[in-house]
């Protein structure tokens, strides 16, 4: 018995600051309906799909931005969303931001991407590990990449779910940059990982990497998929957000590290591929047999601080 499971990556153009959510969520049906004409099972939506990109923006007291947070999910915005993924028995990953009030009375902010089913029930939701940018206002920048300031990194690390008839992993954006994000999951068999991201294609820190944005996007998704045996979808919000270019090059890559699928505009559109969850095992049976290979009594120090 074969376990193909069609997957369409659904980027998305630019979201501006006066866009409201019920106007994202009517593009984002479309994707999805367009994603459903060409067979898909999954659809895969970028990180911070609903808003624009905030942490752009430096702001001192934090509250202000509350907006740009979801208390819930599903919630009032995104209800026809779910409401249609379940009419087309389509399943999708969504990335947004969540405010969540601790028992405590605590508040946490998470960068997070919830997975859900083709009968629309909630598989799990990831929140982002690795937190990039800074955590205070840094005036000489063009714009501020402000995420340590806004959101908390996750306390729980990678999980691993069994979803779509295989073993579905999530990371966002900044994740797929570290080998550990996608170890830590192949660890756990994992067989196909969804990661939404925003990158913009000016990084104030080095300029000198600008113009390799797109390499050094195809190339850790590409080497994450060929050395853990498993697909990877990398999905963007691309284009010239509020002032902010931003790169696209949505993706989806098997697991010999061949790239299946691009996108070729920085606009919304939907990428397709097939996927036979079974091709992992030509690769986490022979040449990454984890159990017969790996030399984990000699990798100690990757752990270390």
């Amino acid at each position: 018995m074969t376990r193909i499971v069609t997957v369409a990556g659904a980027q998305l153009g630019p979201v501006q600051l006066a866009d409201d959510r019920d106007s994202v969520v009517e593009r984002m049906i479309v994707l999805l309906q367009e994603a459903a004409s060409q067979g898909a099972d999954l659809v895969v939506f970028p990180e911070l799909a609903l808003t624009t990109f905030f942490p752009r923006w430096f702001v001192d007291d934090i509250a202000t931005t509350d907006h740009f947070y979801e208390r819930s999910m599903p919630n009032a915005a995104t209800q026809p969303l779910f409401d249609e993924a379940r009419h087309l028995e389509i399943g999708f990953c969504l990335g947004y931001a969540l405010l969540e009030d601790a028992p405590d009375g605590t508040q946490h902010r998470w960068n997070v991407q919830t997975l859900v089913e083709r009968d629309g029930s909630i598989v799990g939701t990831f929140k982002k590990v690795h937190i990039p940018g800074h955590e205070t206002n840094e005036p000489d920048r063009p714009f501020q990449h402000a995420e340590r300031y806004y959101f908390e990194p996750s306390p729980d690390g990678f999980g691993v779910w069994d979803a779509f008839g295989g073993r579905v992993g999530m990371m966002i954006c900044n994740d797929r940059r570290w080998p550990e994000s996608y170890r830590l999951m192949g660890l756990q068999g994992v067989e196909l990982i969804l990661c939404g991201y925003n990158t913009p294609l000016h990084y104030a820190p080095d300029p000198s990497q600008d113009p390799l944005q797109g390499f050094h996007n195809g190339l850790v998704m590409s080497a994450g998929a060929y050395q853990n045996g498993t697909f990877v979808v990398g999905v963007a919000k691309g284009g010239l957000e509020e002032g902010v270019d931003s790169l696209a090059d949505s993706s989806i890559f098997a697991p010999s590290g061949e790239l299946l699928a691009k996108a070729e505009t920085n606009d919304d559109e939907v990428i397709v591929a097939e996927c036979d969850l079974d091709w992992c095992k030509q690769y986490t049976g022979t040449l990454f047999d984890f159990a017969k290979y790996r030399r984990p009594e000699l990798y100690g120090p990757i752990a270390q601080p």
